[in-house]
């Protein structure tokens, strides 16, 4: 039985305006689009609306990332608790 993921990066894609400053902060995550004009969470999960998930164990620079994105589509949830942290 696998442990359970502790947080959950949620990115809201249309709301991006290719600031790319979450690429810079955790490049490890984030990447620019085939187009070039929005980042993509690196195996985020499409769950509509391009609305896109990605669970991990430990945040890495995850918090910079969200904190530095000027139109703040980006959020971590703690999954244990299920508050969202930013």
């Amino acid at each position: 039985m696998s442990e359970k993921k502790k947080y959950k990066i949620v990115y809201v894609k249309n709301e991006c305006i290719g600031a790319f400053a979450c690429i810079a902060a955790e490049p490890g995550t984030w990447k620019e689009s085939v187009e070039g004009d929005k980042a993509d969470l690196i195996e985020g999960v499409n769950e509509g609306d391009e609305v896109y998930v990605k669970e991990v164990d430990e945040l890495d620079n995850n918090m910079e990332a969200a904190q530095s994105c000027p139109v703040n589509c980006i959020h971590i949830i703690d999954q244990e608790t299920g508050k969202k942290i930013i």
